[in-house]
């Protein structure tokens, strides 16, 4: 690509990265934006990435296919645990989000997703700006690749490194 022509990007093409708990398939990267990183995300069942903010990166959301309980929001109280029960002063909860549901998330504002079906869930993915979040998908899925339980302390230092504050724990079956 140079600087006068655009990215095409066909269905079923990008560069996946894909262990038990996720397949991210990278469609749009800093090589190619200078505005966001876009992915296509699929989320297995059984798959909450747990509560967690940025302090510079902005995010969108769109369900393509399945459901997803999305929070988006600060809560009166950031319990360690269950983000699927927190409620805003204004008495917003988390949504089930069916398909062409957009959620965006801006800097500092808590958000999270789960997929608590039996189906597979597929969404489309911003993050702004790039190109943390890619490099924060390649080492993440690194940790997951073995299928086991998380290695909390590893998604941590990783969060971390990527400016992302874990509210609550990343779970997967």
């Amino acid at each position: 690509m140079t600087e006068t022509e655009g990215l095409y990007v066909p269905p079923g093409h990008g560069r996946v990265v894909e262990t038990p708990a996720q397949r991210v398939t990278f469609k749009v990267t800093g090589t190619h934006s200078r505005m966001a990183s876009t992915f296509e995300v699929e989320v297995p069942p059984g798959f909450d990435v747990g509560a967690h903010l940025h302090t510079r990166s902005e995010e969108l959301f769109y369900i393509l296919e399945g459901e997803l309980d999305v929070l988006a929001f600060e809560p009166r109280i950031r319990t360690p645990d269950h983000w699927q029960k927190w409620e805003s002063p204004s008495g917003n909860r988390v949504v089930r989000a069916t398909p062409g549901t957009v959620i965006v998330v801006p800097p500092g504002c808590p958000h999270a997703f789960a997929n608590p079906t039996e189906t597979p869930a597929r969404m489309f993915f911003q993050a702004s700006p790039p190109p943390d979040h890619e490099r924060y998908f390649e080492e993440l899925l690194e940790i997951l690749a073995d299928g086991g339980p998380p290695d909390q302390e590893a998604i941590e230092a990783l969060r971390a490194k990527y400016d992302i504050e874990q509210l609550t724990p990343l779970r997967h079956r």
